[in-house]
């Protein structure tokens, strides 16, 4: 088996790239989204006799506590009626609750980065200025009522105003290339293992 993998590695080489291309190409047929991120900093007023690392390590499990509330459809009502939720709002009122729950988990999301008591706040829109009003919205929610899910002892902050990407985040051209090279390698080298076989067989 391995010695037709490596007489035929050219022809898997190939076909790796041909399906690469394929994956590649096909990215252009789904909607485009750009990403925006905000970064926020959890504080704990409860810092006296508290080292910091514990208290690093309290803000990161308010921060992943407060990562799957982000999740849920109580934050998502509360985003779609924040003052300063200036995103297109069409695409979600036109979703059914189904979709629109797995829609608001794709699309807005929250990130500790750890170490640093931060979270990053990541939302996807359909122009650079859809994500950054989303993305707005989701970080002002969190400063101005994250306290009902975690209580009075902690302060949110916002270290950094949402940005935008440059480019469309979704779909990620390199990423689906090298899931369809992957793929092509795969599927050629299973042929070439099996067409060999059988012509040694017969």
């Amino acid at each position: 088996m391995t010695q037709s993998l490596l007489k035929n590695v050219r022809l898997i080489f190939f076909w790796g790239m041909v399906f690469a291309f394929i994956f590649a190409a096909a990215s252009l047929f789904f909607p485009w989204q750009y990403s925006a991120q905000s970064e926020v900093l959890i504080i704990s007023r409860d810092s006296l006799n508290t080292d910091p690392y514990t208290q690093i390590k309290l803000s990161e499990r308010i921060g992943e506590n407060l990562t799957q509330i982000i999740k849920t459809s109580d934050f998502y009502n509360k985003v779609m009626e924040a003052p300063l939720a200036n995103f297109n709002k069409t695409d979600w009122q036109a979703l059914n609750e189904r979709q629109q729950r797995k829609k608001w988990q794709k699309d807005a999301r929250g990130e500790m980065v750890y170490g640093t008591s931060m979270m990053k706040i990541n939302a996807y829109g359909s122009t650079k200025e859809d994500a950054s009003a989303l993305a707005g919205a989701v970080t002002q929610v969190l400063v101005t009522r994250g306290w009902e899910y975690i209580g009075n002892d902690v302060t949110i902050k916002i270290v950094s105003a949402p940005l935008a990407s440059q480019f469309p985040s979704r779909p990620s051209f390199a990423l689906n290339a090298i899931i369809g090279f992957a793929t092509g390698i795969f599927i050629c080298g299973f042929w070439v293992v099996k067409y060999k076989r059988a012509k040694w067989v017969d």
